[in-house]
């Protein structure tokens, strides 16, 4: 950290906790998604649909992945779902 005053320290401390969060939220995406994708039969596949577009939406409300691209993501899995036997 370059500079010393009291809003550079505060502000440094907010950027970690963000990063952390933002990181942590990442990773639970990444692993519900990954966890749909290996979703044996249609079935399974259809009982996880909520619970990723819940995640999902979650994360484009804190700001972790666009809005667009959360779409897009909501999107291929529940096309996915839908085309599992």
């Amino acid at each position: 950290m370059a500079k010393r005053t009291a809003s550079a320290r505060k502000q440094a401390r907010k950027s970690e906790r963000r990063r952390l969060s933002n990181r942590q939220t990442r990773l639970a995406l990444k692993n519900i998604l990954k966890k749909a994708a290996a979703a044996k039969t249609g079935e399974e596949a259809r009982k996880l649909l909520p619970e990723v577009q819940s995640l999902v939406d979650k994360s484009a409300r804190r700001h972790v992945v666009h809005r667009k691209t959360a779409a897009r993501i909501k999107s291929r899995v529940a096309r996915e779902a839908a085309e599992a036997k």
